[in-house]
């Protein structure tokens, strides 16, 4: 406590011989003395609580939730429209669009589950190619020449970029990868002969 406060004191009797008061009264007043403490005050964080509308640079992504300083947020922020002040509307609404992309994400997964459920229990893909010679075959197949093929039997669209096959240049059975989901992969089985 010492250290955050200053002490100052002063004499009432020397105030009022600086006027041209009476010493008698001077006398009176001198026994009493009055202390007056100053305390330090700290200074407050001026911080503003704001939802990002939009990707701000070394900040954060759209829909953070952020504490930043009031002239950041005054003079940056606000002007450009890259931010708002949190108000509890906002929050319960930020909270509604959360559950609402939750919900989105879940249903989204649950088919992509399903379809590599249909993709698994089709049995094999089957891919003719002119023969060579003993195993081998002219040309290769491709994620292209899969997804036609499932194209053709299921009336499914799969985008190619999704498949993943081994390097087929023989006939057998081969097992090529859908990654219908970042957490749901389908393994299906393509059966490569030559005509």
């Amino acid at each position: 406590m010492a250290s955050t406060a200053s002490t100052l004191s002063w004499s009432s009797s020397s105030w009022l011989k600086s006027f041209g008061g009476n010493s008698n009264e001077a006398s009176k007043l001198s026994d009493r003395r009055t202390a007056l403490v100053i305390l330090a005050q700290k200074k407050t964080k001026k911080t503003r609580k704001v939802i990002l509308k939009e990707d701000v640079e070394y900040l954060g992504k759209m829909g953070q939730l952020l504490d930043v300083k009031a002239g950041f947020y005054r003079n940056f922020l606000l002007p450009t429209g890259k931010a708002q002040i949190v108000t509890p509307i906002l929050l319960k609404e930020m909270q509604m669009e959360e559950e609402r992309i939750e919900a989105e994400k879940k249903r989204v997964k649950e088919e992509a589950q399903q379809l590599a459920l249909i993709f698994e229990t089709v049995g094999a893909f089957k891919v003719k190619r002119k023969g060579g010679k003993g195993k081998q075959i002219f040309g290769s197949v491709t994620a292209q020449d899969l997804v036609d093929i499932i194209k053709a039997q299921l009336q499914r669209d799969v985008d190619k970029r999704i498949v993943s096959l081994p390097e087929i240049r023989e006939t057998g059975e081969y097992i090529a990868e859908l990654k219908l989901h970042p957490e749901v992969t389908a393994r299906v089985r393509v059966n490569v002969f030559a005509n």
